[in-house]
This record gives structure tokens, sequence and C-alpha cells, in this order.
């Protein structure tokens, strides 16, 4: 779709029934007609947050905060200070944001500047489109991002081969303050340091709020200044939105050639928008730090964003900007979904009700886990670690030598994987412990592969005493809690999706967890589809109607336990089809799938099996986009089934038509 096809529309003020966006023609227009470079990039950054904001509404995702927080930084870098910024040249500079979350502005920045293509701006978090956080598959991102911690570790890869190889170019790295409670910053900036690599800035966006709590009040960075000097950098800070400050600030870099530097940009969350601006509604919540805003606060941010990009052409004696419009996407809501984090959440603080043992620790990510009731109700038993996921997960390992049952939350991507060796050496101390990791499996798509977790299973599932377990209901979500809390006399891992889905099914009235055991959904005779969680067998549900119309009679069957399985319940259940089919909301290799195919193969249950999961990095897209990519929405699921062995029916009717030609 090319900037044409937008709308042929434009207006001045912002209309209620429709989107905004600045047009590449206006941005040829100031880079060209205005001529003082400060007026020139200040006007650049607001028209960019226009169009920022209208891509995070397109999407319906995104994260409006940070990337309006380090606009101006950004736009300062790439307009006036990088040389051949991420280009081929010996002497290229190379600029990359370590938090991630501020890939919207980048992209937004790089189409104004006509290095990305302007058919772009309305393909954020899109298949094929621009990936939700940094990837290097998109022209101009240097390596990939998202997982929060890693940015100066890789620019000091790059100076060493950079010296290597003869290149002289400055690097760039963008971090965010919340970004340093992550241990990797602290381990990365003592080796920057001894090796005296003057070509390494990293630029600190302070904007002092992280997901949407105060830096300070989650875990305070303290004297940050000081701290970077001790490590032996070249330190200042001073306001990240003042133009003139971050060019004296880069020019007296220039000349320090001895030491890595380092500048603490004190920015302002959401700067540019009043109302988003850091904590503006007062109830010490910060609101826009992910997701689209309503409409309502949509139109009246653009309205005020244009309204001071005419004030300030209007006193340079330019004319006005027209903003074109794009219509609203019309995204169609689940009428009464299941939450299974909320209910999960709500179980939990039940039973801490009457289990003093019972704390809860968290990750930065109090909403997204299901448990701001508990921190509200007992927050003498909530412990908040911040972006620390390796010191939440050790320190939950000493409270369980203690005596106490630490609950551990954080996404399943990083809880995993980032923490996986201090989860092995709590394993190996024999307490118990729960961790409960969400945003599991493939989708939202939006963010993109350093949030999809897909490899959890396999870093977790051989880790000794430790049950995974992914519900498929808000039901099956409560009951996992309380078996947990309950009855498992080990350790447990709790994998939730986040997507609210209506759910097609229900859970057998006489449901009740055991081990390595689950329940038939839907019943069926001539294949069974296996799968976990609210995702797969919803799509598998789908699945079996499609069958259902070409004569095929298929069963849907919650498997939950992803690393336990019953022989006995195998050989019961499954022995009866001469066709299964397993759904691994995660890669293949050892995925559920794998398990469930060695049951088969020791019960000696003689079935053709075929199993359905990733095999490659995830697709970064929309949640159904994503799904149909990888096989695993409904009607792919079906075409799998019926490509693998086709019903009689079909087969007769293929015979019939051969016999005719």
């Amino acid at each position: 779709m090319g900037e044409k096809d937008f709308s042929d529309r434009a207006l001045t003020l912002v209309g209620d029934d429709s989107l905004s966006f600045v047009a590449r023609d206006v941005f040829r227009s100031v880079r060209d007609g205005v001529t003082d470079p400060i007026a020139r990039a200040g006007l650049v950054a607001d028209l960019c947050r226009i169009n920022t904001l209208f891509m995070i509404m397109q999407a319906g995702s995104g994260h409006i905060g940070s990337s309006f927080s380090s606009t101006d930084i950004i736009t300062w870098l790439w307009t006036e200070y990088l040389r051949d910024p991420n280009g081929e040249t010996a002497n290229a500079d190379i600029y990359f944001s370590s938090k991630g979350h501020d890939a919207p502005a980048l992209y937004s920045l790089l189409i104004a500047m006509e290095k990305l293509g302007f058919e772009l701006l309305p393909k954020l978090r899109q298949l094929n489109g621009l990936p939700g956080h940094p990837d290097v598959s998109t022209p101009f991102i240097a390596t990939n991002t998202g997982s929060l911690g890693m940015g100066i570790s890789k620019a000091y890869g790059m100076a060493r081969a950079n010296r290597y190889t003869g290149r002289a170019g400055r690097i760039v790295v963008m971090t965010g303050d919340g970004e340093l409670q992550e241990g990797q910053i602290w381990e990365s900036l003592q080796p920057v340091a001894n090796e005296r690599l003057a070509e390494i800035t990293v630029i600190v966006d302070h904007n002092k709020l992280q997901s949407d709590s105060a830096v300070a009040a989650v875990s305070d960075l303290g004297p940050i200044e000081d701290k970077f000097r001790a490590f032996g950098w070249e330190v200042r800070r001073g306001d990240g939105h003042d133009f003139a400050l971050l060019r004296e600030t880069l020019a007296h870099f220039d000349t320090v050639t001895d030491k890595p530097k380092v500048f603490i940009a004190d920015t302002i969350k959401g700067k540019g928008v009043s109302f988003m601006e850091g904590l503006a509604c007062g109830d010490q919540t910060y609101h826009f730090h992910a997701g689209a805003p309503s409409l309502k606060d949509y139109v009246a941010a653009t309205r005020e964003m244009i309204a001071r990009v005419n004030e300030r052409l209007a006193g340079l004696g330019r004319p006005e900007v027209a903003l074109s419009t794009a219509p609203v996407p019309v995204r169609i809501a689940p009428k009464q979904p299941e939450k299974l984090v909320l209910a999960y959440g709500d179980e939990l603080l039940a039973l801490a009700r009457t289990r003093p043992e019972i704390v809860v620790m968290d990750a930065d990510l109090l909403s997204d886990c299901g448990i701001e009731a508990f921190k509200e109700e007992l927050p003498e038993r909530f412990i908040e670690c911040g972006i620390a996921e390796m010191h939440m997960v050790s320190a939950a390992g000493g409270m369980a030598l203690r005596g106490m049952l630490p609950v551990v939350h954080s996404f399943a991507c990083f809880l995993s994987t980032r923490a996986n060796e201090h989860i092995y050496n709590n394993a190996t101390e024999k307490k118990k412990i729960i961790y409960t990791a969400t945003l599991a499996g493939l989708v939202p798509g939006g963010p993109g592969h350093s949030h999809q977790s897909v490899r959890d299973i396999s870093a977790i599932g051989a880790v000794p005493g430790l049950v995974a377990f992914e519900p498929c209901s808000e039901r099956e979500a409560r009951l996992a809690i309380r078996w947990a809390v309950e009855q498992n006399p080990d350790s447990t891992y709790l994998r939730f999706v986040n997507v609210p889905l209506d759910l097609p099914y229900t859970l057998p009235s006489d449901y009740a967890l055991q081990v390595g055991r689950g329940a038939v959904l839907r019943s069926g005779s001539d294949v069974a589809i296996v799968g976990y969680g609210p995702v797969l067998l919803t799509n598998a549900w789908q699945a079996a109607d499609e069958l259902a119309k070409q004569g095929v009679s298929a069963a849907v069957i919650d498997l939950p336990w992803l690393n336990r399985i019953d022989d006995a319940w195998v050989k019961d259940t499954l022995g009866r089809f001469s066709k299964i089919v397993t759904l691994d909301n995660h890669y293949l290799e050892f995925g559920q799938g794998v398990m469930v195919a060695a049951a088969l193969a020791r019960t000696g249950v003689r079935a053709q099996v075929a199993p359905i999961g990733l095999t490659e990095v995830p697709a970064c897209g929309t949640n159904a986009e994503v799904l149909a990519y990888h096989g695993l929405d409904g009607p792919s699921i079906a075409r799998t089934i019926l490509q693998a062995s086709p019903p009689a029916s079909a087969k007769a009717t293929a015979g019939k038509q051969a016999l005719k030609r």
C-alpha cells in the first residue's frame, strides 16, 4: 500500500472518526525549508510523534510512553550527529536501542528520513511489516533487542570487531532506566571501561518510569552518575529534550578518547502530549506504557501535537501542516472472554488469606500477572523485584530455604530462560517454589520473537522435581494454583496465555487434576487432537468443526501437563485412535508432542502421529496472522489433518475423478 492509498483527504484539525498521519511531503518540506537545526529537529520530532501514535493505533498495541520519551534524542542523533548511521562504510556509526520498546519511534523517524518505505507506516506489528521490537530483518536495524540488558554487551562486541577489521565508526546505544536493574548491564560496564572503548556512547533514557510504576518505587537506581563513574566511564547528565544540550554533550564526548561515555538523559515518559507525560493522571500509575490509547485520547493527543507544530511553523513564517487520514481499523473483541491470569490471581489471593507462608514476588509485571489485588490486600507479603529475574528467582530460593512458599512471577520468555540456572539451583535444594510464567506461547504475536515464549517447555521440562502445567480455562487455572499449593509436594511451573478468548469448550463437570492425565473436551472417532491451553484448544475445536464438514470425526483432548504423562491414561484414552495429532504452542523440538509420542511408543499404541508446532523463529504480526503462518489456526490444523489422511469420502471422489480422466 503506497502513500496515496491511505486517503485522499487532508485536514488541519483531527477528526474523531479517523486516524491521522503526516505525509512524506510534509517531512521533505520541513527538512528542506527549515535551516536552523534545533528548530528543524523539534519539528521533525513532533511530526514523528504523530506518526508513531498513528502506527500504534493501527497496530492496536505498542509502547507510547517509551517511544515519546526517546523521540527527541533519536531525532537529533539520526538527523544531526550520526555519520552514515548503520551503513556499510568504514566510518559508519552504529545506533541501536537496547530497551527496544521505542521501536515505533525509530521506525517513524526512518520513514520520515525515507530510509524505510512510506508504505510501512501502517504495518507496525503486521506479518511482513515492522516487528514490535527491533529485528535485523528490518533495514537500518543493527541488532535484535527486546530482551533487556543486552545492549552494552552487544556494543562491546561490535567495538572489538570494528577494531579487528579496521572500522572507525562510533557506537551509540540507548538504554532504559528500568533496564539498568538487569544484572548484565553492570557486568558489561567494567570490560568496556577496562579496554578503553571510547567509541561507545550509552544514552540512558531516564524517564523515571518503568511499565506503570516509578523506577524509584520498584527498585531505586540510587546515584547512577556516581556508579557509572566508579566503573570508569565519562558521565554527563541533563535534559534529554534540550537539543542544544544534546549537541553540546555529544560534541564533548567526541573529545574524550580514553574511556566510554554515558549521557543520563532526564526525559519525560510520554513527552509531547500533556496527559501522557509522567504521572499526569495523578494516581501514581502510568497509563500509556503499552497498548493503544482510546480513540478519544488518540484524537486529543494528535490535536495537541499538530497544534504545537503549526504554532512553531507560524513563528518561522512557514505554512501550516495538513494531516492526511486513514480509517480506524475494525477489531472484533471477544464477547465473553475467559481471563485465566485474573482467575489465577484471585485464587492465589484466596489461598494466601489462610496460608501465611505464601509470599508473592514480581519482576515489574504486576498487571500482566494478575497479582494487583494481592499487592493491595497483602502488601507485607508482596515483593517487587524490578527487572531483575535472576535476583528474584535466587531470592525465592533463599525464602524457600527459610520455610516460606514463594510464588514467582514474570513473562515466560524471561522467567524460564534468563533465570534458568537459578531455577535449577533452587531445584537441587529440594524446596518448594511456584513459578508463574505469563504471556506464554506464540500469541500475542505483535511484540515479536523476544517476547514470544516458544521454548520454555524444553527449557524447564527437565528440571528435577519441577512439574509444568498450562491451564485451558479459568476453572483449570484455579484448580492449577490450588493443586500447586495444596497437593504438589514439589515445585510447579504454571504457564499462562494472556490473550482473552471466547472458549467453545468446557471441562467435564467432574473434572479433577490427576498428574499426567487429561480430559476429553469433545468426543470423536476418527482422529484425536491433543493440546493444552486456550489458544491451542480453541483452534483445535475450530479444526474439528471444519473436519466435521468433511465427514471426519475429531476428538479434542486437553492435556495440561507439559512434562508429565500417565502411560495408562495414554493407552486407555488415545489407544483407540488410529490417527493422533499433537499441537504445540512451542517449538516441536522437546515440546509436549514429543512426550506424547514417546508415551504412545512405550505403551504399544500403533497410531499415525502428526505433530503440529513451530519449526522456525516465530513470526511477528497479528494473532491471526502468526497462528496461520505457523499452521496453528483452526483451518490450518484441519487442512494438515486432511492432507495427511483424507476421509474415505474424499478418496472415493478422487478415485471417480481419476476414472473419468
